[in-house]
C-alpha cells in the first residue's frame, strides 16, 4: 500500500481490492466460511442452510439513470443471496445520514426501495437510522443484510466450476458503470446508457428449477466480467477461455469506454448474472435466463478447463487470444 494508507483503488473489486482482503481481513478474521469468498455465507441451521450476506452503499451521486442508492441496496443484497443459489426472504437496512440531507430526497429513496422489495418478493424486516454532523459524510449511506434460504440439493459456489463448464452471461455488460459515471462527471453520449440494477432472483429460480446442473453464479458488480471470471479461475482451479464476439456490450458502453479508454470488461454492472453451467446442460439454463426479462441478450461465451495455471483468456475477433486480468487499480470509484 502506497504510504501504508488506504487509497480509492482499494475499493474498485479488482486485484488491489483482492490484495487489501487476503492481506489483512483474511489473516485476522480466519473462519472458513469467510475464506471461500462467496458473494453470501452458507451456514447451518440446525437442518436447513441459509446465505446470509450483507454490503454497504456509498454511490456517487445518489440518483442515476435507471436506479439510485435505494434500488441499488436492495438489488445488490437480493442478487448476492441468489448467487448462492439461495431463495432470498428478509433484509434489513441501516441508514447513515449526513446533516443538512433534503427530506424530499430521503423520501425518494425510501420509496425506490420499497418498490425494488416488492418486485424481489423480499421484505425489509428492520433497521436502524444514525444521523452524523454535516460533512462527516457524503448525503446517505446505507448498509444492508439478507438471509435467504437454501434448499437441499443447491450447491453453487465460485469454488465449485468444473471442467467442461460452459461459461454463461445474461446480459450486456457495463451499463451500470457507465450510467453512473456519466451522470457523476455529467457527460452526454450519443447513445444514452441506462444503469442495469435489477433483482435476479426470479432468474436464478428459473435456472435452478429447469434441473440444469449449475456449478457457480455470481452477479459481476465492481471490478466487472473480468473481476469476476478471475475470481472463478482462482477458486476453481481452472483456466476459462471467453469469446469476444458472443459478449454483449451496448454502443452506448462501447464508445463511451473507447472514449475514456476504459476496458468494457472492468466495468460494474449491478444487474447481470454469470453461470458456471455443466456442458451438458448449457442450452437449458440459456433458455431459463432468455425467459426472464432481465436476461433477453443471455449468451453462452466461453468454457472452463482444468488447469494448474489459472488464467482468463478472451479469444478476439481476429483470430488471437490475449489474457483478461483483473482490474489493476482505481477506474470508476464509489459505483455502487
Amino acid at each position: 500500500m502506497k504510504d501504508d494508507r488506504i487509497l480509492l483503488a482499494h475499493g474498485s473489486g479488482g486485484a488491489v481490492s483482492h490484495s487489501l482482503i487476503s492481506d489483512f481481513f483474511l489473516k485476522i478474521f480466519t473462519d472458513p466460511t469467510l475464506k471461500r469468498l462467496d458473494d453470501s455465507a452458507v451456514l447451518e441451521l440446525g437442518s436447513d442452510r441459509v446465505a446470509f450476506t450483507t454490503d454497504s452503499y456509498v454511490v456517487k451521486p445518489l440518483f442515476f439513470p435507471g436506479g439510485d442508492i435505494g434500488r441499488l441496496a436492495v438489488c445488490g443484497t437480493v442478487n448476492d443471496l441468489a448467487m448462492s443459489g439461495a431463495e432470498p426472504r428478509f433484509i434489513s437496512v441501516g441508514f447513515v445520514i449526513e446533516e443538512g440531507l433534503e427530506v424530499s430526497e430521503l423520501e425518494k429513496i425510501l420509496k425506490s426501495m420499497a418498490g425494488a422489495c416488492e418486485e424481489a418478493g423480499v421484505p425489509v424486516v428492520t433497521g436502524d437510522t444514525k444521523v452524523v454532523d454535516r460533512g462527516s459524510a457524503d448525503q446517505i449511506f446505507i448498509n444492508t443484510a439478507g438471509v435467504g434460504y437454501i434448499k437441499d440439493g443447491v450447491d453453487i459456489s465460485g469454488s465449485n466450476v468444473k471442467d467442461g463448464d460452459a461459461i454463461l452471461l445474461s446480459g450486456s455488460i457495463g451499463d451500470h458503470g457507465v450510467a453512473v459515471m456519466s451522470k457523476r462527471e455529467g457527460l452526454a453520449f450519443g447513445t444514452p446508457v441506462i444503469s442495469d440494477c435489477a433483482p435476479l432472483n426470479g432468474m436464478v429460480k428459473a435456472v435452478l428449477d429447469s434441473g440444469a446442473d449449475v456449478h457457480a453464479f455470481r452477479d459481476p458488480t465492481r471490478g466487472g466480467l473480468a473481476s469476476t471470471l478471475n475470481e472463478f479461475a482462482e477458486q476453481s482451479g481452472v483456466a476459462i477461455t471467453i469469446d469476444e464476439s458472443k459478449v454483449p456490450i451496448s454502443e452506448g458502453v462501447l464508445g463511451a469506454c473507447e472514449m475514456l479508454g476504459l476496458d468494457p470488461y472492468q466495468v460494474a454492472n449491478e444487474g447481470k448474472l454469470v453461470a458456471a453451467v455443466a456442458g451438458k446442460d448449457a442450452d437449458r439454463a440459456l433458455e431459463a435466463i432468455r425467459a426472464n426479462k432481465y436476461g433477453k441478450d443471455a449468451r453462452i461465451i466461453g468454457t472452463a478447463k482444468q488447469t494448474d495455471r489459472p488464467k482468463v483468456f478472451v479469444s478476439t475477433a481476429i483470430g488471437t487470444t490475449r489474457i483478461l486480468d483483473m482490474l489493476s487499480g482505481e477506474q470508476l470509484p464509489r459505483i455502487c
